[in-house]
């Protein structure tokens, strides 16, 4: 009889609540008409949260490969809304920044984010949002943990 593993764990669940999480925000930002793709949308979240961030820390962020950041950024910053400016500790790095003519367009992004966050999370209250809000924090920081275990791993094992 072939081993069967539950579909309700808190991985499998976190890993469906992501992918429809992101395709519902592909969607709408598409539908939205906003003059950006959702991947141009999900950079400029980023650089917006993390203002000064180095490009190679964005990507890592989104999860996506330097290069597929790179054309992001290369269309964003064609449309005035990033500028990439010398790192001051390494002359080798880049630092992603937005502009004032972002503005607009991120207020537009984050009204379409919340619209769509109200329609994800209805039926929760506030404490039960602030429940789940924390509970994913710990989770982050476990994981960020581990990271940061599994790199001086490593680092320990080549030396």
């Amino acid at each position: 009889m072939p081993v069967r593993l539950e579909t309700d764990t808190i991985g499998m669940l976190l890993t469906d609540v992501s992918r429809l999480l992101r395709g519902a925000f592909d969607r709408r930002i598409t539908a939205s008409a906003l003059g950006v793709t959702p991947g141009e949308a999900r950079a400029l979240i980023q650089v917006a949260a993390t203002e000064g961030i180095k490009q190679a820390e964005i990507a890592i962020k989104m999860g996506i490969e330097p290069m597929t950041l790179s054309t992001y950024l290369d269309r964003l910053e064609g449309l005035g809304l990033v500028e990439r400016v010398p790192d001051p500790c390494d002359r080798r790095a880049k630092n992603v920044v937005v502009t004032d003519k972002a503005d607009t367009l991120l207020l537009d992004i984050r009204k379409e984010v919340r619209d769509l966050m109200d329609q994800v999370t209805l039926g929760l209250d506030a404490e039960g949002l602030e429940a789940l809000r924390a509970s994913l924090k710990g989770l982050r920081e476990n994981l960020h943990q581990l990271d940061r275990c599994a790199s001086s791993d490593k680092k320990s094992v080549s030396e």
